[in-house]
């Protein structure tokens, strides 16, 4: 197991980072560190010996944090910003079909499994669909609406 970068090295989040119960001063839940966010590696650690930890400064939002190596990648490496990110919640603003059969309705509520950042034709995710359940789609960012701002809309009219 070996770091793939060191001390001094800078770097960028690829997804937010919220407190996991360990941050000093900071709720369970609460974001520390924005996607797209860069730092510092000020150290290097590890977790149950089989995952390497790395202590990030982030000076724009003056704290150290902890990010796991997924969660981070090289500043030369591309990045877009997506609406979107990792276990967020999803839906579709149009059937989705395979073959000319819908094989998800409009509004079906889904989960972000990954982001596609370089994907032909745009940002897309691969994403779960509860009645579609077992075979995640790829799906473009122009077809996703956020699960919560769709809730809040029904519950102001």
């Amino acid at each position: 197991m070996r770091p793939r970068w060191e001390q001094g090295t800078g770097v960028r989040v690829t997804r937010n980072v919220r407190d996991d119960g360990t941050f000093p001063g900071a709720t369970r839940g609460q974001l520390l560190v924005r996607r797209g966010s860069i730092g510092t590696v000020v150290d290097i650690g590890t977790f149950l010996m089989d995952q390497v930890i790395y202590s990030v400064h982030f000076l724009d939002h003056g704290r150290v944090v902890g990010c796991r190596e997924e969660e981070l990648m090289d500043l030369d490496e591309y990045w877009c910003e997506t609406r979107f990110e990792v276990r967020e919640y999803v839906r579709n603003s149009r059937p989705l079909a395979i073959g000319g059969e819908v094989r998800v309705p409009a509004g079906s509520r889904g989960e972000v499994m990954n982001v596609l950042r370089d994907a032909p034709g745009g940002v897309a995710y691969h994403v779960h669909f509860g009645c579609y359940a077992g075979h995640p789609l790829i799906v473009r960012e122009t077809a996703l609406e956020s699960a919560s701002a769709l809730q809040e809309e029904t519950h102001h009219v």
